[in-house]
């Protein structure tokens, strides 16, 4: 078939609009304003490392909900192929999963967030994630390979660094966890440089590069 793939959606601008059926019934973008989405693809039903990154994301649902987060899955599935697979994950592994997915058959939410990756598959979603903030605008994007599972530990991290860097007019650094110091903007003026290297709020390696404490 001919592939379909647009461009991919930029981080700081709206995350494309779709309205799509899920396992809950007809989802649209709006339906989440005033509130994180996380939409996350995965290259099929019934596949052992799809079953774990699910399971994993409902066991940490009680994190993503504590942050004013709802999670969103799709694959290029049918809505009663992801309703066998939520059932089979019951049965076989005893979780629940309690977030909709998005039966994209016509791969038309796929193709608008570049899911589909020629040399990957035509026809399946790599492994895609995508952070959207309350206002509907794209906050950050992460790939992988079919082959390989993803970190839901580490979305929660950058989630919440996400939040902190809004909240605080801050920076987090290489993996920043909560309740470690934060980087500051750098001085815009000569002045500002000094005070802030003269300061005892800042731990200050250089002017540019100044830490402090939330």
């Amino acid at each position: 078939m001919e592939n379909q793939t647009v461009g991919l959606p930029r981080i700081n601008e709206p995350a494309p609009n779709f309205e799509a059926v899920t396992t809950h019934g007809v989802k649209k973008l709006e339906d989440y304003r005033g509130r994180w989405l996380i939409l996350f693809s995965h290259p099929a039903d019934f596949t052992p490392v799809c079953t774990t990154e699910f399971m994993a994301f409902q066991k940490h649902k009680a994190q993503f909900d504590a942050l004013n987060c709802e999670l969103l899955g799709l694959s290029i599935d049918s809505v009663h192929s992801h309703n066998a697979w939520i059932l089979n994950i019951k049965e076989k592994f005893g979780v629940e999963i309690e977030f909709p997915i998005i039966a994209d058959l016509d791969m038309k939410v796929a193709n608008a967030y570049g899911m589909i990756h020629p040399g990957a598959a035509d026809t399946s979603a790599v492994r895609s994630t995508f952070f959207i903030d309350p206002e509907g605008m794209l906050r950050a994007m992460v790939y992988y390979p079919m082959s390989n599972g993803r970190s839901i530990d580490e979305f929660v991290r950058l989630l919440t660094a996400l939040q902190t860097a809004d909240e605080n007019g801050v920076a987090t650094p290489e993996n920043w966890q909560p309740g470690d110091k934060v980087i500051v903007p750098p001085p815009s003026t000569t002045e500002e440089a000094k005070a802030r290297l003269a300061s005892d709020e800042y731990e200050c390696a250089d002017f540019y590069f100044c830490k402090k404490s939330l």
